[in-house]
């Protein structure tokens, strides 16, 4: 007996004849062996159309490009990148990085520390191993990215620091080695944990116990990454040629002194675009268990529409402030020529179907089609002669071989799809948007989809 809905012989023919009935079919199946198939489908008007010039641009973007490697550092990369084009003003200079390898070590430090105090919280609550949340916790206890408050958490506990003062190592470059190691003494001191906490043990004996086991993690971290000094001496030459110095200093002293006074992380809010029903805009919320550092702030999600966020976006670009924003970048995009465009593929026209055509921007949140997961910085802006917004550029962390010389040409219409969350200074933001932040936040669960930049 055949079960229904089985391949039959029958049905398996029908397919192949349904196939080969149009020739388009088979002209669409030569190019499509022969080449990548969704390059395949590159819109050649959309690149004759698409040209990276823009009415309104901020005064000076940085140098060099910067290229975050084989990491999931992109959080940290575009938010140096934001703050370093009024630092670089400031102080004359022509090429400046900070050092992202120096929040990296922290966040990793940090990280694990809020991973391993997570589990006594929830071994608490009663979490079974087999459980959703246990499940999603321990998948990867230690990823690279992150969300904006975790990059305030940072800054303001451990400060800043020039590049050339803790430079990048093969492990902040290439992390997944480093990374399976600490996940593997992570799930090892998870058991010890959560078989302490069945097993009666106080608030003292776990935290005396995190501690020992955060010895061998920093070692872990340390080895890999180096760890950074305790206070930093800065030489360097400004455009006029001239030498400076600055330190001994410690990082904390150097944002608070030469940093916050250019670009100052606790004057920005972070406002989330989720269309979802069931998460209303004008509300606030945050993730169970998402974070990084204990007793940091904690990750809120102020939910507005698409165009605030646009409007805003261009208005701080109009007043010379690049924009950290987060977003879906493997949608509609034409990596080479740097283009994020919803028209960017005619799928239509080579697969006789398009792609998402049924699903709305809730919809492929619901159905796990499009997610936040990864984050640039927008650094200019188009306006028509009718003040409507018509496209962006934004500086990647992906190096100048990539898009144009590192930069991405976006939509309008894409920011609408594929936005999610953009940062804005508070002095743009009208009086009843950060009321909003006023709100007791809405808990989201931990693998909810408005998450998954931090995972």
């Amino acid at each position: 007996m055949v079960a229904s809905g089985a391949l039959t012989p029958e049905i398996v023919s029908q397919l192949r004849a349904k196939f080969y009935e149009d020739n388009r079919n088979i002209l669409a199946q030569n190019i499509c062996t022969k080449t990548h198939p969704i390059e395949a489908c590159i819109s050649r008007k959309v690149l004759e159309e698409t040209q990276h010039v823009f009415t309104h641009k901020i005064e000076t973007e940085g140098k060099p490009v910067t290229n975050q490697k084989r990491t999931g550092r992109c959080w940290l990369f575009s938010i140096l990148n934001v703050i370093r084009p009024a630092f670089m003003k400031q102080y004359n200079l022509d090429e400046f990085e900070f050092s992202q390898a120096y929040l990296f070590f922290w966040d990793k430090v940090e990280r694990c520390n809020y991973f391993l105090h997570n589990i006594v919280k929830s071994a608490k609550r009663g979490e079974t191993v087999e459980g959703r949340l246990m499940s999603f916790l321990l998948r990867d206890p230690v990823s690279d990215g992150g969300q904006w408050e975790m990059i305030v958490n940072l800054i303001n506990r451990y400060g800043l620091v020039p590049k050339v003062c803790f430079p990048e190592s093969y492990s902040s470059e290439s992390s997944s080695y480093m990374n399976t190691i600490l996940k593997g003494k992570l799930r090892e001191y998870c058991k010890i944990l959560r078989d302490m906490v069945f097993n009666g043990s106080s608030d003292k004996e776990l935290e005396d116990q995190i501690l020992e086991q955060m010895v061998v993690i920093y070692r872990i971290i340390g080895i890999c990454l180096g760890i950074p000094s305790e206070t930093i001496t800065w030489e360097y030459y400004n455009k006029s040629k001239n030498y400076n110095c600055i330190g001994p200093i410690t990082p904390v002293e150097f944002y608070e002194k030469y940093v916050k006074p250019c670009y100052n992380v606790n004057d920005k809010v972070c406002l989330v675009t989720d269309p979802r029903p069931s998460n209303p805009y004008r509300k606030l919320y945050t993730i169970d268990y998402l974070g990084n550092v204990v007793g940091g702030k904690p990750t809120l999600y102020n939910n507005q529409p698409p165009a605030l966020l646009m409007e805003l976006s261009a208005e701080s670009i109009k007043q010379n402030e690049p924009v950290w924003f987060g977003c879906d970048v493997n949608k509609r995009i034409i990596g080479k020529q740097g283009i994020d465009d919803i028209k960017a593929y005619d799928f239509e026209l080579m697969f006789g179907t398009d792609i998402e055509v049924n699903l709305t921007k809730a919809d492929r949140l619901l159905y796990g089609d499009s997610m936040m997961v990864h984050a640039m910085a927008f650094t200019a802006v188009s306006i028509d002669n009718d003040n409507k917004i018509k496209k962006f550029r934004v500086e990647n962390s992906w190096g100048d071989d990539q898009g144009q010389k590192g930069y991405q040409l976006l939509t309008a219409e894409w920011f609408h799809e594929y936005v999610f969350e953009v940062v804005i200074d508070k002095k743009l933001v009208p009086a009843d948007i950060l009321d909003v932040f006023k709100q007791e936040p809405i808990i989201l669960p931990a693998w909810d989809p408005m998450g998954t930049l931090a995972h």
